[in-house]
């Protein structure tokens, strides 16, 4: 009887449990339209590098605010309003916030990292009028010159004259300033002896007082001065406020043509509150040119017929003239600067020159200056647009308060308007009269 054969070893196989769980978002899609790049598709090796990555981010500005969720937060539920278009609740501050004091030495640029090295460009309004790059290029050099020299024969570096340590003198440096506007306005120097409020300034040379009257191009003395204004504040120009605003639009507010629209030059910009603080701009323009032209004669203050009622374009219910104004887009805030403590921090500048005006001027010819307190960037109210897509629903009041057309009459200031611009105009006339007694 043959032995039994041993059976052979069962073979194991391995065996997972494989579940698949469906989750279900009950969130509604975001209200935003997604930014799509409009790029053709072929050249996949170009498309992928690096170069067109680095021209594609340079081509297409940011839209959002860089923070940490890319100006979309993640978790949307609990912010009021952001379904219905409101879009308050994850847009950033206006105000840009301080910078925290322990944080300022992390912005420092890298020219001030490591020793302090001490750079007269910093200063330069305390120097010579020469340019700086120039002054310091000759210094170098004749320094070099100057140790080759001593290497050469030790007797003549023991009999080179030493350096003036006072022209470094903080108050000569001052005076050299001083000196400055003394060759500008001649009849305001002061030669009175030196107290805390006055100093007296330098004395001029001969070839500084000839460059004053005869100015030359530092690098270019083919160039010939053609004409010169003092710098002045206009007092005629004061508004209500003390100040002025500067508005620059992120896009162009009306059609593109070949010339430039002169309506804008009269446009009316009304400020309307959506919610407390945040403001809507209504951008107001005329109906044609031809219109804009006669609103720029009636508010020119030296046109002797800007009183003529035949100026006016149109008349309302109670006989008056006006002009008409039709609404042409609403924009929003979104970038804003105020800085009403640095009030002549930054200012536009006119010039004028009475031989020149169209009517004549009782104005005299200068450069005058207006302060900017406030500055800001609108760009179109962005609910707008989602409203016609079908992506946000709008506020139910905003179409009824919606203005359609302005009729515009224009008249002289009333007393409160007018009492409001002499204070003004009297505090800079205060100044120039303390100046001047103090000279």
């Amino acid at each position: 009887m043959a032995a039994q054969q041993p059976r052979p070893p069962t073979q194991a196989y391995h065996q997972d449990y494989i579940a698949r769980i469906r989750y279900e978002n009950p969130l509604p899609p975001p209200p935003g339209a997604p930014k799509l790049l409009n790029i053709p598709t072929e050249g996949l090796k170009y498309y992928t590098s690096a170069t067109f990555s680095t021209r594609l981010a340079r081509q297409q500005p940011l839209n959002i605010e860089a923070d940490a969720e890319l100006g979309m937060h993640i978790d949307l539920v609990g912010m009021p309003g952001i379904f219905d278009g409101d879009e308050s609740s994850i847009q950033a501050s206006l105000a840009t916030p301080p910078v925290h004091p322990h944080d300022k030495n992390l912005l420092r640029p890298l020219s001030e990292l490591g020793k302090p090295v001490f750079n007269a460009s910093v200063h330069s309004f305390l120097r010579r009028t020469e340019y700086i790059s120039s002054e310091a290029k000759a210094r170098a050099e004749a320094n070099a010159n100057a140790a080759r020299s001593a290497t050469k024969s030790p007797a003549a570096a023991k009999a080179r004259k030493p350096a003036d340590a006072s022209k470094e003198d903080p108050l000569n440096i001052l005076r050299s300033a001083m000196k400055g506007f003394d060759l500008a306005n001649p009849e305001d120097a002061y030669t009175g002896v030196d107290n805390t409020t006055n100093i007296r300034g330098a004395v001029p040379t001969p070839a500084e007082l000839e460059a004053w009257k005869r100015p030359k191009h530092p690098s270019k003395p083919e160039l010939k001065l053609l004409d010169a204004y003092p710098l002045l504040p206009d007092l005629e120009a004061v508004t209500d406020s003390g100040s002025y605003i500067v508005t620059k639009f992120s896009g162009n507010p009306t059609a593109a043509t070949e010339s430039r629209d002169s309506r804008m030059d009269v446009g009316i910009l009304y400020p309307r509150e959506r919610v407390p603080g945040v403001y809507d701009y209504e951008l107001f323009l005329p109906m044609d040119e031809a219109e804009a032209h006669k609103i720029e004669k009636k508010l020119d203050v030296n046109n002797p017929d800007r009183d003529d009622a035949a100026l006016y374009t149109h008349k309302d219910a109670d006989g008056s003239g006006s002009f008409k104004y039709s609404h042409v887009r609403t924009y929003e805030s979104s970038r804003k600067l105020d800085q009403p403590d640095q009030q002549y921090k930054e200012v536009a500048l006119a010039l004028h020159d009475p031989e020149l005006d169209e009517y004549g001027s009782s104005q005299g010819k200068g450069a005058f200056y207006y302060p900017i307190v406030t500055k800001m960037q609108l760009k179109p109210r962005r609910n707008k647009n989602l409203v016609q897509l079908g992506l946000a629903s709008q506020v139910a009041d905003d179409e009824d308060e919606k203005i359609d057309a302005v009729n515009l009459h224009i008249r002289d200031p009333d007393e409160t308007e007018r009492g409001s611009r002499l204070a003004h105009k009297a505090t800079l006339e205060q100044v120039e009269e303390g100046v001047r007694s103090d000279e």
